[in-house]
Formats: C-alpha cells, structure tokens, sequence
C-alpha cells in the first residue's frame, strides 16, 4: 500500500518538489516535469523521457548528463498532457531538436506527438519514440502492437548516449530504433499495487500463483500458473525471451540485461533470481554486459519483476556502456557534447505569445443571451464535476479489471481544471463557444492520458463550431455535437465495437443531433440521446476491447463496461438534467 502522501490528488506534484529539492545538482523542477540542472554549451539533441509517475527511477530519475535532458511527468499512471510535454521541452531544448521517448501507450502517442507537432510548427524540429519490448503483449509479427515495459531503460540509455556524442536528431531516433528492435522484456506479478488513497490494490493474484505479462501501470498479467522455486521463475522469463531473439541479432551473444523489481520485491530476492538467470544464459552462449539487477522501472509498491534483454551490436555496447550521471544512474564520468555550466534555462520568450486564451475582442461581444447560455454550461460543468467525484472510486475500479485503474482519477482533475476554466470564462462575460474551448484546453492540460486528450479536444470542437458573439441556435448545437465527434475520432482513431467512449458518444450525437433536426427541443433531444448513449455504454461489456491498455487483456474485459464509455454517458445523464433548469 502507499501510505505516504497529502493530497493523493496532488501526490505527483508533491513528489516532484521533493525530487527536485533532493537533487539540485541534476534537476530542476518546471512546469511538467523536470529537466538538467544545467544547459550545455553547445547545442545537442534534447532526449526527454516520459509517463506517467509511480515507476521511480523511470523517468526522472534519469536525468543528467549522459543521460535525458528532461522528463515529461504525468499523473500517476497517467500520460502527461500535450501541454506540459510542450513545457519541458522548451526549457530543454537547445537548437538541435527534441526526442520524445515513452512506452507504446495511447495516452502517450496522443499527447507527446501533439506536443512534438506544436514545436514543429514553431521552428523547433520534434520527434517521437513509443518503445514496444513487452513480448506477452501482442505475438510475433505485430511487434508494433507491444506496450513499453522495463525496456525502455535501455532504449532511452543508448539514444541518449548518442545525442550526448553530438548525434543528429535523425541519428538519435536511428538509435533508438535499433535498440528497440534487439530488446524483448517479460515481466510476472505476485500481487498489485495500491494508488496513493485507495484502499485495495488494483488487482490482486491468488495465493501461491503469479500474473505473467503484467504491465507497469497496475495491468494484471494476462495468465496466471503456480510460484515454484527462482530456477523455475528464471526458466520461465529466459527461455520466454531466448523465444523471440531477433532474426538480426542471431549472431550477436554479447546483451545488456536488467532484472528489474518493480517496487516490493527485494533486492536479495533478485540476487537469488539473478544467479538462475545468468547461468540460463550463459548456457544459452549469451554474454552479459553490465547487466543492471535492482529498480529500474516500477510500478508503486506492485510485487514481482521483469526480465529484459537486449541483443548489442559493436554501436549500442559503446552507448550501454558510455558514462551517465543522474539521481539513479551512474557510470563512469559523463564527457560529451558540451560541459554543463549550471546556468538556469532561459525561459523562451515564444511561450507567453503562443499561450491560448479568448481573444478580448471575442469577450467583449458577448450578449446578454450569450452570457446566459454560458452561465448553463457552467451548471453543467459543476454537475458532472460533482457526478465525476462521487463516482470516482467506482470508476478506477472499472478500469482496473484490464488497465491500470486510474480513470476516475484522471476524470476528476480533468472536470476540476475545466470548471474552474468556465467559472472565469463566464465571469469575464465570455460566450459559450470561448468558455467551451477554455475549458476544453483546461481539462488536456491537466488531466493527461487518452481521456484528458479526447475530452480536451471534443469541448474545443464543440465550442469551435459555436458562434462566437451570440447564444448558440439549437441546430448549431447539433454541428457542434457533430464536431466533437470528428475531433474525438480523429485524434483516437476509435470506431464503434473498440470498446472505447465513441460507442457512448455515437448514439449520443446521433440521437441528439436527428432530434434537433426534427425540431425536438434541445432539452428534450439532449436527454433522449443521454438515455441511448447510457444503454449504449453498458452494451460494452460485451465487447473485446480492440485499442488502448485494456487490449492486452481483452478477455478479462469481457463482462465489465468500458470506463470511459461509461463516464462519458454519466456525464450526458448529468448535463441533460441541468438544460430545463436553464430555460
């Protein structure tokens, strides 16, 4: 159980204070995360690491020189928002480029491939890495597919070596990708992990039996079979890896390994486990080279460990092996691309004008009737943040049958960030349309993950489409409903039968929209649909999920409603109560 903490909903900003202040001479804090306590002097590519928190020493815990530049630091469990990946990466870059590195999630793809076409459009060149080492998540053939374990620590070591050496931001994505392809992990679990003020663990495993393939967000593994002895264990997790060498690496013996505990198993436990498996590989003619037993990548107080390897080369032996300096990290004395004077990172001076807000010209257009109508969309916004607080635990519950139960969490500082939003956009008399959009680019900033990215942008589509001086007409709330939908598709790539709040918001949309077109009155519309997008939800149950983390366990998904499905049609249920109270 995690049992320090204050706020537990400002437990990751708490532990970046903390972090910072115990290790000034590596870090600093900024908004998002941190990055290297000094700038080079000569430009180098910035590799930031990113996630969300609870995995400690990934992925603050690796930066310094020779190692990241930044790390871009969610909620826990949580992908961080585009936003503050934009933060960090412009107090870290330099002028040679940025790298974002993180595991193959989609919270992560969203939001940090937002944030890298943000920087791109300013000038700053910006790419993205999702590290996908996790064998147990998808077969041979889809490697693509794979979620980003303990591998990453590798992946990240060897493409930030590179960037450290003077490499282009081209050759440093090079790296990285070569990396990837030669690392396979596999990782089991005795028993769950427990978020910062909850009370039971996101899942647990039965007495005298361990979950293999687990996830490094509380996912519970996706088989279970009896615990034997460490020779057993090792056999299971070497030969699962020896199964899926890489057809490149099959004449390269010499590996980077980690055995890593992902937060309560103990460091002699994996000295037992250790001694197995390097006589498991030395008897399969494999030479380790460095290799890392301890944490690397956790995942909070979760019991159980994880196995990977990486098959080197001549190029990524003399990157595992090039010296780093960090919080967790040490090897040799860093020397690269610039000595670091320790000055602080200017703030650029771009990132105050590119900030969004209400253009004071749209705000001062309001009408009466206008302000009005925002004042109902501020009702709304209260009642699904009262709906969202009392159904949070039900909802994390929900997510933690396949994923990694930090839904309720996330929906609840993402509605608390979007109604303080519209609070000040109605104070300043600001139209629907501008209180919408405001707190749309509220609810990504500081919720993260897959749902802060998909509810961000649907409220921005949604107010985007509204007029921008005046009280929206009924069919103009149809196109906006309409939009919404275009905007959450598009950026999700989610189609109804994914198992995702599309099936939800398709029959809402739909319902709503050919209501108003049959001159239904918005406030009837909006609750039939409300009631369809409700039934809707609960039919996925049925359904085996076809994207994001509860993929890797779609069977045990099967018999339990998607959680953001079912927020999203809480949260219409609640919303349609409030429209009669506004007429």
């Amino acid at each position: 159980m995690t049992r320090i903490f204050n706020d537990p909903s400002h437990f990751t900003d708490d532990m970046v204070a903390g972090f910072a202040a115990a290790h000034p001479e590596h870090v600093r804090a900024v908004h998002g995360g941190v990055v290297r306590a000094g700038r080079p002097d000569t430009a180098k590519v910035a590799v930031l690491t990113g996630g969300g928190s609870g995995h400690y020493p990934a992925f603050c815990g690796v930066v310094g020189d020779g190692f990241a530049d930044g790390s871009v630091i969610g909620n826990v469990f949580t992908s961080p928002s585009a936003a503050q990946a934009y933060s960090v990466a412009r107090e870290a870059e330099t002028g040679a480029g940025v790298l974002f590195m993180f595991g193959n999630y989609a919270g992560d793809v969203m939001n940090f491939g937002q944030a890298a076409q943000r920087l791109t459009a300013e000038g700053i060149p910006a790419r993205c890495f999702a590290v996908t080492d996790d064998v147990a998540s998808a077969p041979a053939g889809r490697e693509a597919e794979r979620r980003g374990i303990a591998g990453g620590f590798t992946v990240y070591k060897t493409a930030s070596a590179a960037a450290e050496e003077g490499a282009s931001l081209d050759e440093v994505v090079r790296v990285a990708e070569h990396t990837n392809a030669r690392t396979r992990s596999l990782g089991v679990a005795f028993a769950g992990c427990t978020l910062p003020g909850q009370r039971e663990p996101l899942f647990t495993v039965p007495d005298g039996k361990l979950g293999l393939g687990l996830g490094i967000h509380g996912e519970p593994g996706v088989s279970e079979s009896e615990v034997t002895t460490a020779d057993d264990l090792a056999r299971t997790l070497v030969e699962g890896l020896l199964a899926e060498r890489p057809a490149e690496a099959a004449g390269d013996n010499r590996v980077a390994v980690l055995l890593n505990g992902l937060g309560a198993t103990k460091y002699e436990e994996l000295y037992v486990l250790w001694a197995s498996v390097a006589r498991l590989l030395a008897e399969a003619g494999l030479e380790p080279v460095r290799p890392e037993v301890g944490e690397l990548v956790t995942s909070l107080d979760m019991a159980g460990c994880s196995l990977t390897v990486t098959w080197l080369d001549d190029e990524l032996e003399r990157l595992w092996l090039a010296p780093a300096d960090t919080p967790a990290f040490r090897r040799g004395t860093p020397h690269g691309a610039g000595s670091r004077t320790g000055r602080p990172t200017a703030a650029p001076a771009a990132r105050t004008a590119t900030r969004s807000a209400a253009p004071a010209a749209e705000q001062a257009t309001a009408t009466g009737a206008a302000t009005a109508t925002s004042a109902t969309a501020v009702r709304a916004f209260r009642a699904a943040h009262a709906l969202l607080h009392e159904q949070e635990e039900t909802l994390g519950r929900l997510d933690a049958v396949a994923g990694d139960g930090d839904h309720g969490r996330g929906m609840c500082k993402g509605v608390d960030a979007a109604l303080a939003a519209a609070e000040k956009a109605h104070a300043d008399s600001a139209a629907p349309a501008a209180l919408l959009g405001a707190a749309g680019d509220a609810w990504a900033a500081e919720a993260g993950g897959t749902s802060g990215a998909l509810w961000g942008a649907g409220l921005r589509a949604f107010g985007s489409a509204l007029p921008a001086d005046r009280a929206p007409e009924p069919a103009e709330l149809a196109a906006g409903a309409r939009a919404a939908l275009e905007a959450v598709t598009a950026l999700g790539k989610a189609a109804p039968g994914d198992k995702t709040l599309v099936d939800a918001l398709v029959p809402f949309v739909t319902g709503f929209a050919g209501r108003i077109e049959a001159d239904t009155a918005p406030a009837e519309a909006c609750a039939a649909a409300a009631a369809e997008a409700r039934e809707a939800a609960e039919a996925t149950a049925a359904m085996r999920p076809r994207l994001g983390r509860a993929r890797p366990l779609a069977e045990r998904s099967v018999g339990t409603p998607d959680p953001g499905a079912t927020s999203l049609a809480m949260v219409l249920g609640a919303v349609a109560e409030t429209v009669p109270a506004a007429r």
